[in-house]
C-alpha cells in the first residue's frame, strides 16, 4: 500500500470520521485560511489514483468516499515501519520501546497478558 503525504492523511481522516462527501464539503473541515477548492480537489483526485478513495457521480459532480479503512492503513504503515527500521523483527520493536522509550515493565506485562488473552 502506498504511503500518504501529511495533507493526504488529513483528507483521509476527514473521510474516515465523516463518511462520503463532495470536495466543497471537505473545505468546511479546514481552519482558516482554508485551502483553495482546486488544491483540495487535486489532493482528492490523487487519493483516487492511489486507490484510497472512489467516487459516485452525480451529473458532473463527484461524491468521494474512502475505500481503504483507517485500520487497514495503520496496519500497513506499521508493517512498513517495522520492515524498514526493524528488519521485520517485532522483538526489536518491543526491545526499542523498553530500552529507548523507557516503557515500564508493568506496561509490557499488560501487553503480554492482552496478547495471550486474544489468542485464546
Amino acid at each position: 500500500m502506498k504511503r500518504l503525504t501529511t495533507k493526504e492523511e488529513e483528507i483521509m481522516r476527514i473521510f474516515w470520521q465523516n463518511g462520503p462527501m463532495f470536495v466543497r464539503e471537505l473545505l468546511a473541515f479546514y481552519d482558516e485560511p482554508k485551502p483553495h477548492y482546486n488544491t483540495v480537489s487535486t489532493l482528492v483526485r490523487g487519493l483516487e489514483e492511489k486507490g484510497f478513495v472512489a467516487y459516485k457521480a452525480y451529473g458532473n459532480t463527484y461524491q468521494y468516499f474512502a475505500v481503504i479503512s483507517e485500520k487497514e492503513y495503520k496496519r500497513s504503515a506499521m508493517k512498513d515501519v517495522i520492515s524498514q527500521y526493524y528488519d521485520n523483527s517485532y522483538m526489536s520493536v518491543v526491545s526499542s520501546f523498553i530500552e529507548e522509550e523507557e516503557m515500564p515493565i508493568e506496561d509490557l506485562k499488560a501487553l503480554i497478558a492482552k496478547i495471550e488473552n486474544n489468542k485464546k
